[in-house]
């Protein structure tokens, strides 16, 4: 049974999107959904490094405690400077 999906996609993606259906004789959702399988196959198979695609935002020198704090903070001085 199929979904529907809705998210926010860059004009030019859709464009792409649009005219890849049309060189290839395919609706939209089949380009989607080829192109979701062979992004999902790519990570199983290991050619993509998920972790390496997350551009080592997950790699950090300090402790998850130390950025919560930092977080925090600043949150609480911003929070600070809004009231009278």
């Amino acid at each position: 049974m199929d979904k529907i999906l809705s998210a926010r996609v860059d004009e030019a993606i859709i464009q792409k999107i649009a005219s890849l259906a049309r060189q290839m004789g395919t609706t939209k959702k089949k380009v989607i959904e080829e192109a979701v399988r062979s992004y999902a196959e790519k990570v199983k198979s290991g050619e993509t490094d998920v972790l390496e695609l997350t551009l080592g935002a997950w790699s950090r020198k300090e402790s998850p405690q130390q950025t919560v704090a930092k977080a925090r903070k600043a949150f609480r001085r911003s929070m600070g400077r809004r009231r009278s």
